[in-house]
């Protein structure tokens, strides 16, 4: 991993344990660009399919880290925080993720579905 996510995860050691355990998922085809910045850690396939994010750097939250995916359609889980329509045909999902064990098998093919959809996109 490269400094700049270093830096970002710095002082929050369940964040990171988070996004450690996130990473691979995020990274598992070629070509997936990591763009960090002061407020998030985005993925890109020529377009962004997630965005780590740590509320408590901005809002008072206990809340290590969020992920958010824009999908196509609005998945129906009580497990997103908000889930939002942020254009026709795009919906913004926010999970809270407060452990490494949180970021299990169906955050997982989320990550995936969303990836592909940016795939798609590309071509």
């Amino acid at each position: 991993m490269t400094e700049p996510v270093d830096r970002f995860f710095e002082g929050d050691r369940t964040a990171r344990r988070i996004h450690d355990r996130l990473y691979p998922e995020l990274t598992a085809v070629d070509g997936v660009e990591v763009r960090v910045s002061r407020s998030q850690v985005a993925y890109r396939l020529g377009r962004t399919f997630a965005i780590e994010w740590r509320p408590s750097r901005s809002l008072r939250s206990d809340v290590p880290l969020v992920l958010s995916l824009p999908l196509r359609e609005r998945l129906a889980s009580p497990r997103f925080k908000q889930v939002v329509q942020v254009a026709p045909g795009s919906w913004m999902h926010h999970l809270e993720l407060r452990s490494p064990a949180e970021a299990d098998d169906e955050v997982e093919r989320w990550i995936g579905l969303a990836r592909d959809q940016a795939q798609d996109r590309r071509r």
